[in-house]
């Protein structure tokens, strides 16, 4: 068991998160702001609620509790009593018109003289005959079940090997929506071709990678200061690249940016967001409430109100479920994650892309062996799929680090996180030898 870290405080007068660094903010006009005074926003706590299990300990995945187990309910439908009674009267009278029926018989078979005569029968006892002898009929017709419907192909549950089925083992845990689970990420990673971004870094004239970078270590903080989901993060940094792909951004309000798609994912992932003077706070009232209000709605407009990007972070654990990776190996697999967030190069690659070659390099680091079938199976990756993303993870891990961006290593080199951010990398030899196979 991990020693558990001590809660962070919230964020507080004594405690700010600092702006972005001068390289966002030079060339800044200093506006005639009103600066707010040192305590914190009216209604914010000292100390916030941990919104996550900062210990490290894996909790359920998310995605697999969107589906909950229906409850059977008996539907009483009045129509089927009165079926019923028709039904029990029909059987009497056709029962009485029998008995009548033949009584008429003997009655009528021999005259007065005795001499047998014909029976003329009334045209309403033949009625009451026929419907007597349709009866039947019409009750088996209702007592047979209805003719099975064959299941389209596309709504057929996949065919899953025994030697791949990672769910059935959580089989009474409806959280974990083992019957579902294979469906949901095989959907997310078709919903993955509509969020295909590019470098978009041209069409930003005021923008460059760097500030990038700095936005996300700062969003880093954020994150840890809240103590918000790691979905958030993911989420906030790709609602921040989706609408800077599409809307140029003033160096001025990229922090703006940034804040403002952390509170959209807050409410969208969080069960206790904070609120908007919390961010503005943060953000050492750089911003006015009417700005990140503003900014919130042209945010959501620009993304047409579509914000459920699938992120590399849900898929990160489904694939190192498949292999029953230990925390570890899974919190080292998040750190290369986390780090791939602030790679402008990496931001085209598709999250189960990315989420499979930092697990690979992740499990090459630890000596675990190479990409196996369960997980080319679940993922849908071989691994001549992933290298060039391992290449490029490699390559950004080993390049020095800047001391301007140190949110993420300060973060897993502390021992909750297993220290995984002082661990040496997979030397290139192995890396390449591994990749070949």
């Amino acid at each position: 068991m991990p020693v558990p870290r001590g809660k962070k405080s919230a964020v507080t007068a004594g405690s700010k998160i600092p702006k972005l660094s001068a390289s966002t903010s030079e060339n800044q006009d200093e506006g005639p702001h009103v600066k707010r005074s040192s305590s914190p926003p009216h209604g914010a706590p000292k100390k916030r609620t941990a919104f996550i299990d900062i210990t490290n300990a894996e909790c359920p995945p998310k995605s697999d509790s969107s589906l909950r187990t229906a409850h059977k309910v008996q539907i009483s439908i009045p129509g089927r009593k009165k079926d019923a009674a028709k039904k029990q009267t029909r059987k009497t009278s056709a029962t009485s018109v029998s008995a009548k029926s033949q009584a008429n018989v003997k009655n009528s078979s021999t005259s007065s003289e005795g001499t047998p005569v014909e029976k003329i029968q009334p045209e309403e006892e033949e009625e009451e005959v026929q419907k007597d002898a349709a009866a039947p009929v019409d009750e088996l017709a209702a007592a047979a079940p209805p003719a099975a419907h064959q299941v389209p192909a596309h709504l057929q549950k996949p065919h899953i090997p025994e030697e791949f089925d990672i769910d059935s083992e959580n089989s009474e845990d409806c959280y974990m929506c083992p019957e579902y689970a294979k469906e949901i990420f095989d959907y997310l990673k078709r919903r993955e071709e509509k969020f295909v971004l590019c470098d978009y870094m041209p069409k930003q004239p005021s923008l460059n990678p760097e500030m990038r970078a700095i936005l996300i270590d700062w969003l880093v903080e954020v994150q840890e200061n809240f103590e918000l989901y790691h979905e958030t993060l993911y989420l906030a940094v790709k609602m921040a690249d989706h609408f800077l792909a599409k809307t140029p951004v003033h160096r001025e309000m990229l922090q703006l940016v940034g804040s403002t798609t952390m509170l959209i994912a807050s409410k969208f992932e969080e069960r206790s967001p904070p609120c908007v003077d919390d961010f503005l706070y943060i953000c050492d009232d750089a911003y006015k409430r009417e700005e990140l209000i503003s900014m919130e709605a042209t945010i959501l407009q620009a993304l047409s109100f579509d914000i459920n990007i699938p992120i590399p972070y849900r898929f990160l654990r489904r694939y190192a479920k498949c292999v029953n990776a230990g925390m570890d190996t899974l919190t080292l697999a998040r750190y290369f994650c986390e780090m791939s967030l602030m790679e402008m190069e990496l931001v085209v690659e598709r999250g189960s892309r990315l989420a499979s070659a930092c697990l690979l390099m992740a499990l090459l680091t630890k000596d675990l062996g190479g990409w196996r079938p369960i997980l080319q199976f679940h993922s849908g990756y071989q691994t001549s799929d992933l290298a060039p993303v391992v290449r490029k993870l490699h390559q950004m891990l080993g390049a020095p680090p800047d001391d301007k961006l140190k949110a993420i290593r300060n973060k897993y080199s502390h021992k909750v996180f297993f220290e995984v951010a002082s661990l040496p990398l997979v030397d290139v030899d192995t890396l390449e030898e591994a990749l070949s196979q």
